[in-house]
């Protein structure tokens, strides 16, 4: 069986677990809206927040949805981030009306035959998004799109890290920190693009997450081929899902490493010990950036 097709066989498991959670009842900081011409969940801060919030977009994995990760939005809506996540084409629940049985435009086992058009709608849903926030009568006076993260979880991932200078062409001026959970970032590796990122990245990746970590932590992988400030974090026993509401592992240190990542790049805040520590349940850290390099000086 080629990538490609496990892959699929994957995110079928993730549209069968969305029936259950569409089905689940609402959060309480959770509201949908339309904007940009897209559906979005949209999480609010739930405690005492100063009129200007702090941005995150969040991109959904293939055949996901806006409300995959709810976990992970809650948390960081919690933490005084206004927090946005549309529905792509490929959206399957939360209201997604793309079919499962759709294949990737693009083979993903073909990474080398991907290139700035690949899905560089879902790259375009953002732009717009971001626009519409500014303009919009509820969200504007309250978004501060100085303070933009970006994360995404697998094709999400790419999403983002194309948007922040993997594809030269995509390259969203402000983004001030990209958050990649198990992204698809074969592509980049292929075409050797990813020393164009020109913001700050994350990447998290699992010891269960066969198809996606091994090229983030390989010799010449994806965070080796990444510009600093960078980080790598591998959770034990985690798998391609864990960054889901359907996965279980690791969701505490996900959102530490998280909430830590955009505090510091995006709400400019002090740097805590958290991004330079290896909390329990972790296999691997790696960091270079201005709060030092884990690798000895080595790039």
């Amino acid at each position: 069986m080629d990538v490609s097709s496990i892959w699929f066989r994957l995110f079928r498991c993730i549209f069968l677990a969305a029936l259950v959670l569409r089905g689940s009842a609402a959060h309480a900081a959770e509201t949908w809206v339309r904007l940009a011409g897209l559906e979005v969940a949209v999480w609010t801060p739930t405690t005492d927040a100063p009129p200007k919030q702090p941005v995150i977009v969040f991109s959904h994995g293939f055949h996901g949805c806006a409300t995959q990760t709810r976990f992970l939005m809650e948390a960081l809506a919690a933490d005084g981030f206004l927090v946005f996540a549309p529905n792509h084409r490929d959206a399957t629940c939360g209201g997604g009306e793309a079919s499962w049985l759709e294949k990737a435009t693009t083979p993903f086992g073909k990474p080398g035959s991907w290139s700035e058009a690949s899905y560089r709608d879902r790259g375009e849903d953002v732009r717009k998004l971001v626009a519409a926030i500014g303009k919009d009568a509820v969200y504007g006076p309250r978004a501060d799109l100085t303070r933009l993260g970006l994360a995404g979880h697998s094709l999400g991932g790419y999403t983002v890290l194309g948007l922040a200078g993997a594809w030269p062409v995509w390259n969203f001026a402000g983004v001030k920190a990209a958050l990649a959970l198990s992204p698809y970032a074969q592509p980049f590796l292929a075409h050797g693009t990813l020393g164009g990122l020109a913001a700050p990245v994350m990447y998290q990746g699992g010891t269960a997450d066969f198809g996606i970590t091994p090229a983030l932590v390989k010799p010449q992988g994806a965070y080796d081929r990444s510009p600093a400030p960078k980080y790598l974090v591998v959770f034990d026993q985690a798998s391609h899902f864990a960054w889901t509401d359907f996965g279980k592992n690791a969701h505490e240190q996900i959102t530490a490493y998280s909430l830590a990542f955009f505090d510091h790049y995006v709400k400019g805040e002090p740097a805590s010990t958290t991004l330079t520590q290896t909390m329990s349940g972790v296999t691997k850290l790696r960091y270079a950036s201005e709060l030092g390099n884990s690798d000895g000086g080595r790039k």
